[in-house]
């Protein structure tokens, strides 16, 4: 079993690095797309070297950092380097549009902006549009913009309390809600990633999920706290992960779509199944489990995919599975490390006869609250302190918990979060939609995000013409895959849109 970290103290995420490097000497910590290995003492030096940047942009304890990037060696050193200053992170993808990072930097109120430039041309176009400062160094090659009247935040002595990262959980068009999630918060995660995907120090992760989602930084976190290995990927590539997996991985934690990429690949190269024999693990999250597609990864792979469920305010963990090869169960398993819940059977769309509520969540893992806004994080827990989250479960006789629905209609699109309100916020501003409602739609493996308008009746709008205009202003994974425009929408008496029949009321023309 995985020690779980001492957080109590003054404790801070980055020791995790500092024992890594301590403790493996010259071992390889990660390999980035330079191909270039670095060792963890490497790495911390890199960390302390991104502090010192920092430190020169004017960050200070309290201070918030936004990172902005697609994957790369320096965004583990400049996220390890805020917490040497007691700074908090705030990570962004680089894919997001300009109107989407502006909100994120209006309401973090960030002392300092870093732009990774190494290996994300998204992330340098929005360098240039920021005049940020190039800066080269040990940690690679990031741009910085040091912004002024930041408004710090109160410093904790234990890490249990003092903020770590910021990660934002709703669409940024409107009211943004940020999670604060803590050292302790982050370290419990790393922990009972760790302990239930038994790594050890020999593990190999291929890790191309994004470090601005919680699933990928408490995978790197899991990583440095049992002092193995990463192949950190800016980007997935199918071809890159099959050869990686020729040489060395162990640890593979992917959402579907990488895998089914990967097994399509592997097909057209006349190779049916991965036959090297080093992987030990291999985790499918993100998306809902299909029984015939985990039975076809399972013969790809000659190993069990393990599921799980969780999200953003719990630091990923809440659950998961650890079953033999061949077992049947596509649940999302038992409770991770300390974490708890429950379920509310009193909750909206819960169904007691069927034991089905609203699933209820409290341990380490769970955020602090939301950033900067008291009446939000009021509202997201219960009184005895359970997180609320949204989403609807049930147990089995063996205690294991399915998600059988979401009720704040999140949609998870190739591993990201996509939030409605924000996609439908931005087709309202087109000067031709009346209104529109969107929706998730389970395809193989996946989400894919259906977006449903109302136009006028001489309107002559077209679906063409709206993907054009959202591809400017939303990040690709939350564009819509079909825009359906109708001149009348399945509504309530009161007008308000029945999501729940807009699938089928439009099934023609989805077809």
């Amino acid at each position: 079993m995985t020690e779980q970290p001492e957080i109590k103290g003054g404790r801070r995420i980055h020791d995790l690095l500092d024992a890594a490097a301590r403790d493996r000497g010259v071992a390889q910590a990660l390999v980035d797309f330079t191909g270039q290995p670095r060792s963890w003492p490497d790495f911390a030096a890199a960390s302390l070297e991104a502090a010192a940047v920092l430190t020169e942009a004017g960050v200070r304890a309290g201070d918030r950092v936004v990172l902005v990037f697609e994957n790369c060696a320096s965004v583990p050193a400049f996220f390890f380097a805020c917490s040497r200053l007691d700074a908090t992170a705030v990570m962004i993808n680089a894919r997001g549009t300009e109107s989407e990072l502006a909100r994120v930097i209006a309401h973090s109120d960030p002392a300092a902006v870093i732009f990774a430039t190494d290996v994300s041309e998204a992330a340098a176009a929005h360098a240039a549009r920021s005049a940020a400062k190039p800066i080269a160094g040990a940690f690679g090659t990031v741009a910085v913009q040091a912004r002024e009247g930041a408004v710090r935040e109160a410093i904790c002595a234990a890490g249990r309390d003092q903020v770590a990262l910021l990660l934002y959980t709703s669409g940024t068009t409107g009211a943004p809600k940020a999670a604060m999630l803590t050292h302790e918060n982050l370290a419990s995660a790393a922990a009972a990633a760790a302990d239930m995907r038994d790594l050890r120090a020999d593990d190999v992760c291929f890790l191309a999920l994004p470090l601005s989602h919680i699933f990928g930084i408490v995978t790197l976190l899991a990583v440095t706290l049992s002092q193995g290995a990463m192949r950190l990927e800016a980007r997935f590539s199918a071809e890159r992960l099959y050869e990686a997996l020729q040489e060395d991985v162990t640890f593979l934690p992917a959402v579907p779509q990488m895998h089914a990429h990967l097994f399509h690949f592997a097909r057209s190269q006349g190779k049916p199944r991965y036959t090297r024999g080093l992987l030990r693990y291999v985790s499918s999250g993100g998306a809902p489990l299909d029984p015939a597609w985990k039975r076809e990864a399972e013969a790809f792979y000659g190993v069990a995919l393990q599921n799980g469920y969780g999200m953003t305010e719990a630091a990923a963990g809440v659950c998961a599975t650890k079953n033999a090869l061949g077992d049947p169960d596509i649940s999302v398993g038992r409770p991770m490390g300390q974490c708890r819940f429950r379920l509310d059977l009193e909750a909206t769309g819960a169904n007691p006869a069927e034991g089905i509520g609203e699933v209820l969540v409290a341990g380490p893992q769970v955020m602090k609250g939301y950033f900067r806004d008291p009446e939000q994080s009021a509202k997201a827990f219960t009184p005895d302190g359970f997180f609320r989250t949204g989403d609807l479960g049930r147990y089995d006789e063996k205690g294991r918990l399915y998600i059988v629905g979401r009720s704040k209609e999140l949609i998870i699109r190739s591993g990201f979060n996509v939030y409605p309100v924000e996609v439908e916020a931005i087709l309202t501003d087109h000067p031709g939609v009346i209104i529109a409602a969107v929706v998730g739609r389970a395809v193989e493996g996946n989400e894919e995000v259906l977006a449903f308008v109302k136009v006028a009746a001489e309107s002559a709008l077209t679906e063409a013409e709206l993907k054009d205009y959202v591809a400017t202003r939303l990040a690709p994974y939350k564009r819509p895959s079909r825009i359906v425009l109708a001149q009348d929408l399945p509504a309530a008496p009161t007008g308000k849109i029945l999501k729940s029949k807009l699938i089928e009321t439009f099934a023609t023309q989805l077809a």
